[in-house]
């Protein structure tokens, strides 16, 4: 058990910190990313503010809806406004968002090294921005596919052309009927295949995914491994943060990175062996580089 002693920051200057892990990169066997919301956040991609106002006013005078992330949880009437939401949703933060500068940075200062990513980021922006497709496990499904609501059984569909048809369409933020996705095995209504309960669907590319991962961490358990942070928040933290700071503890030639602005913090019991910068990926980014 680590102690509830959180180290938020470390004395020291900055520019030592960057060399620090700018050393570590290039040294580390191996490096394990975990990227979190934070990531995408530091690229603009904004839940709320100006970002959100500018394409759910309506929604907003409607229902109070104050940001994207409520947005997707709220219990509309019909089907029909469900879907002109999370429509529009999709169609901003997967189809039409571009390529984070952060993500194609990253790429940059990793792409010689023996990497991994593990993220609970759905917008898809490691494989836009170049990553290798088989080094990434996206735990927590993708913007980019629908499953079954029941779920009836174990598959996820691409939803880009319908998405886009619904985004064209919709009116007084109703999509017409005719366009609300029905399972083709059971007839039951289609639903965003993103973790939000136990209905969540695994696919066989979710399965294979984690397998690799696995697999990549049993390889380098023993060797110098940096397990490097981005912007992973309190929400789900036994994805990432938690056993990130566990195999650090447990190997004693792993460092643990964590950059994050606001939450940038390590238990006492691996802060020797940790590189906690509390600011803007992106900045941190462009200056290692």
């Amino acid at each position: 058990m680590f102690l509830r002693r959180p180290i938020s920051t470390f004395t020291g200057d900055y520019l030592e910190k960057i060399e620090k892990l700018k050393q570590e990169i290039e040294t580390a066997d191996a490096i394990v990313i975990g990227a979190g919301a934070g990531l995408s956040a530091s690229a603009g991609m904004s839940y709320s503010g100006e970002r959100f106002e500018k394409n759910f006013a309506d929604f907003q005078e409607k229902y109070g809806i104050q940001d994207m992330y409520s947005g997707g949880f709220y219990p509309y009437d019909t089907l029909e406004e469900y879907w002109a939401w999370w429509s529009r949703h999709i169609l901003i933060n997967r189809y039409e968002v571009g390529v984070g500068k952060p993500y194609r940075d990253l790429l940059e200062l990793v792409k010689k090294k023996d990497y991994f990513v593990l993220t609970t980021n759905v917008d898809h922006q490691f494989q836009m921005a170049g990553f290798d497709k088989e080094r990434l496990f996206y735990t927590q499904g993708d913007y980019g596919l629908w499953q079954c609501s029941k779920p009836c059984h174990q598959k996820t569909y691409d939803n880009e052309k319908t998405v886009r048809q619904m985004v064209l369409q919709q009116k007084e933020m109703k999509i017409p009927t005719e366009l609300i996705p029905k399972c083709p095995v059971c007839g039951a209504p289609m639903t965003m295949n993103l973790r939000v309960d136990g209905t969540f669907v695994e696919d066989e590319g979710w399965h294979a995914a984690a397998g690799r991962y696995n697999e990549f961490i049993r390889q380098h358990k023993e060797e110098k491994v940096l397990f490097l942070e981005l912007g992973v928040g309190a929400n789900t933290p036994g994805i990432i943060k938690y056993p990130f700071w566990k195999m650090t503890a447990e190997n004693p030639k792993a460092v643990y990175a964590c950059v994050n602005y606001g939450e940038a913090f390590c238990p006492g019991e691996i802060e020797k062996r940790s590189i906690c910068l509390n600011m803007d990926i992106q900045k941190f980014l462009e200056d290692i580089l």
